[in-house]
């Protein structure tokens, strides 16, 4: 039976694969969050790797306060960068795959076209900076699958989208920035996509290809396109105003244009991917329902 090690299993992404594993009844989940495995302690995540034996590791966890992580860029190092290094420390020696979730915030958001893998990066802010030397941790071992991602949210944890359902639903106005331009993306359909990824490399439908790979919801819209979508769908009388990022002023530099070139990764592991209006309705519903 095939072992799955899930680290940061309590956030958005891990919650989503959490969900969906009960579809994969041939294959052992373990789910882990700081309290049964803190990557950042190198001998407990040794020993835990060891004694688990996982064929793949799916490393959700991280340090995501992108505005706190300004004035804890050590702490933020510590868990995206040290900790990824430690878990490939741990499988040193195994024919253990990994897939390691980063983020647009590689990127300066300077670009004119959606980046593509190859495309040079340049964060702005100590998230993004401890995202990269992730990444760079993670491509140290031959069998890593790093996968870049933008904009996550969820019916799970504290995200955009449940933030505005739920002004937009007590609020007769807000206001909500339309000059940062990117593709939301449901952590449910990552998540679908890292299972797809998995099962079809263990059942044969295709290789494993590692490096860099691109995966964020299909569209390009603003954070006010969002909150507007929302109010639509739940037929909200509050008024969305759209404003520019100055008028919210913050210690980070969000990239004003991170849209994502998902092409890679649709041929090489043949995924279909959902536009981000689709998308969010269905979490919306989602939502609703709980």
């Amino acid at each position: 039976m095939t072992t799955i090690l899930i680290t940061g299993s309590a956030g958005q992404l891990g919650s989503e694969i959490r969900e969906r594993s009960v579809r994969y009844s041939g294959y052992n989940f373990i789910f882990t969050d700081t309290g049964e495995l803190d990557i950042t302690d190198a001998g407990a995540t040794a020993q835990f790797i060891s004694s688990a034996a996982p064929a793949w590791i799916v490393n959700c966890a991280a340090y995501t306060a992108v505005d706190r992580a300004e004035g804890e860029e050590q702490l933020a190092t510590l868990i995206n960068g040290r900790g990824v290094e430690n878990i490939v420390n741990a499988i040193s020696g195994t024919v253990c795959r990994l897939i390691h979730i980063s983020t647009d915030y590689v990127f300066d958001g300077s670009s004119p076209v959606p980046y593509t893998e190859d495309a040079a990066t340049a964060p702005d802010s100590a998230y993004g900076r401890s995202k990269l030397a992730g990444e760079k941790a993670a491509l140290c071992w031959p069998l890593a699958l790093v996968v870049r991602t933008s904009w996550l949210y969820s019916s799970y944890g504290n995200n955009f989208v449940r933030t505005i359902l739920g002004k937009t639903g007590s609020s007769e106005s807000i206001d909500v920035v339309f000059d940062q331009t990117g593709s939301p993306t449901y952590a449910a359909d990552l998540a679908s996509a890292i299972m797809n990824i998995i099962s079809g490399v263990i059942q044969n439908r295709h290789p494993f290809i590692p490096g860099i790979f691109n995966y964020s919801g299909e569209g390009v819209c603003s954070w006010y396109d969002i909150a507007r979508e929302i109010t639509v769908a739940t037929g909200s009388d509050c008024i969305v105003n759209p404003v520019r990022s100055s008028a919210y002023p913050s210690r980070v530099r969000r990239p004003p244009y991170s849209v994502l070139d998902k092409s890679k990764i649709k041929e090489a592991y043949n995924l279909t991917i959902p536009h981000w209006r689709a998308s969010l309705n269905n979490c919306l519903t989602k939502i609703n329902s709980k």
